[in-house]
């Protein structure tokens, strides 16, 4: 069974750091290609980020773009996010899935929160 758990949300002021960690287990890590996601307050599920199962191609969404970095660990099994240069707008709860790119068939965990705010 596909369990992905992510972790690192917080509280942090504007132009703050945060990183994001997604244990992953269930299913062969190395060969699947991961994304972020995430959702704001009343708003629908946006794609943030996706890197292939290698981490040789990652790409992100031009909100992001230039602030955030996707990486991964596949001897750990586990999927990172680091985001610098917060802003209020990158307040939302944040999730990892399987797949490149969002995909509503995939499961994801049960988020973590992220509030930028002074």
């Amino acid at each position: 069974e596909v369990a992905l758990v992510e972790s690192g949300g917080a509280l942090v002021q504007p132009g703050g750091s945060l990183r994001l960690s997604c244990a992953a287990s269930g299913f062969t890590f190395d060969r699947s290609p991961m994304t972020w996601l995430r959702q704001a307050p009343g708003q629908g599920l946006e794609w943030v980020s996706g890197i292939t199962a290698n981490g040789d191609v990652k790409e992100y969404d031009d909100s992001v773009k230039d602030r955030f970095t996707i990486s991964r660990d596949n001897a750990k099994n586990t999927l990172y996010l680091l985001m610098d240069s917060l802003k209020t707008e990158d307040t939302a709860v944040y999730y990892c899935a399987k797949g490149f790119y969002y995909n509503p068939y995939e499961s994801r965990g049960q988020g973590t929160q992220v509030t930028v705010s002074s």
